[in-house]
Order: C-alpha cells, then sequence, then structure tokens
C-alpha cells in the first residue's frame, strides 16, 4: 500500500509564507509526479504545482508566482514553498502523487487527507 501524508499547514497572518512537505511512504519503486491541489470552500479542487522526477515543473494559474514546488527523490518528500499568502489563500491543500510500485506497471494516483491553510489576521 502507498501513503501520502501533507504536513505543515496551519494559521499564518496575510503576506507571511508557509512551507507545505508531503511524505510519499510504502511500495514504491518512483514517484513519477508529485503535485499540489488546493480546494477553497465552495469551490472545486484546484491544480497549483507539479514536479516530475526528472526535476521538470508545472504551475497553474491559481498561485503562480508565489509559489514553488520542489521534492528529494531520495526520500519521497515534495514540498511547496508559499510566499505573500492572501486571506483567499484559505483551504484545504493535498499532495497527489503518481505512484509505479515497479517497473512493468503504469502510474497509479494516490492522494493525502489534505492540510488546513487558513490565512488571517
Amino acid at each position: 500500500q502507498v501513503q501520502v501524508v501533507e504536513s505543515g499547514g496551519g494559521l499564518v497572518q496575510p503576506g507571511r509564507s508557509l512551507r507545505l512537505s508531503c511524505e510519499v511512504s510504502g511500495k514504491i519503486w518512483t514517484v513519477a509526479s508529485m503535485n499540489w491541489w488546493r480546494q477553497l470552500p465552495g469551490l472545486q479542487r484546484e491544480f497549483i504545482a507539479a514536479m516530475a522526477s526528472g526535476g521538470g515543473t508545472a504551475y497553474g494559474d491559481s498561485m503562480k508566482g508565489r509559489v514553488s514546488i520542489s521534492r528529494d527523490n531520495a526520500k519521497n518528500m515534495g514540498y511547496l514553498q508559499m510566499d505573500s499568502l492572501k486571506p483567499e489563500d484559505t483551504g484545504v491543500y493535498y499532495c497527489h502523487a503518481s505512484v509505479r510500485k515497479n517497473a512493468g506497471r503504469p502510474p497509479e494516483d494516490y492522494w493525502g487527507q489534505g492540510t488546513q491553510v487558513t490565512v488571517s489576521a
């Protein structure tokens, strides 16, 4: 089985920064991509950023210019650095990992439970 666990959420003042972490563990051959999404109150889940195992990145429009994605392949860890946070960034942030369990199998998707980020004075 594969587990995805986010951490690092919490309450932060507007304009401050927060760094989220994502740990992927279990029966893993490689984490093909590690991705971050968020769900704001009353809205659908939206894409923030993705990073492939080779280092390629992609960013969605929602937080572009204020976030940076990184990962540590050796530890199967992913990170999302968020800067200049705004109250409208308040929501649940999810890590999504595309995992290959062995060389002969295609990637499978796994999601964490999410971590709450609240931006408020």
